[in-house]
C-alpha cells in the first residue's frame, strides 16, 4: 500500500511518497554467491549456494534467484548496503572478505 498526499508540501518542497510494505508472503533464500553483470539499461545480480566454497574450482552452482534493477535502484542499493556494512563494522569490528584470511590453522606456528 501506499500513501501520497500532494497537498500536505508546501510549495517549493520535494514531494516524498509514505510506502507500507507488505512481507507477508516474502520467500527468504540464503545465498554466499552473487554474481553481477549489466546492460545499459539494467543490473543483474544472480544469487546463488555455493555449498562448498573452499573446494573444487570447476563445480556448477544453480543459480536460484534474479534481481533485475534499474540503475538508479541499484546505485541507491549499493550505498543502503555499504552503510549497513559500515555500522555492523563499526559495532563488531572489521569484517575480512578474503576468506584465505579467516582460515584458523590447527598447527601452531613453527618457532
Amino acid at each position: 500500500m501506499a500513501e501520497f498526499n500532494p497537498q500536505q508540501q508546501p510549495a517549493g518542497e520535494a514531494q516524498q511518497a509514505r510506502l507500507e510494505l507488505d512481507d507477508s508472503s516474502v520467500q527468504a533464500l540464503y545465498a554466499n554467491l552473487c554474481r553481477v553483470s549489466s546492460t545499459p539499461e539494467e543490473v543483474i545480480l544472480d544469487l546463488a549456494l555455493n555449498p562448498n566454497p573452499m573446494g573444487n574450482v570447476n563445480q556448477k552452482i544453480v543459480v536460484t534467484q534474479r534481481v533485475i534493477l534499474n540503475h538508479f535502484t541499484a546505485k541507491r542499493l549499493a550505498a543502503l548496503l555499504s552503510a549497513t556494512v559500515q555500522r555492523h563494522e563499526q559495532a563488531f569490528g572489521r569484517l575480512e572478505t578474503d576468506v584465505r584470511k579467516r582460515l584458523v590453522s590447527d598447527t601452531p606456528p613453527a618457532m
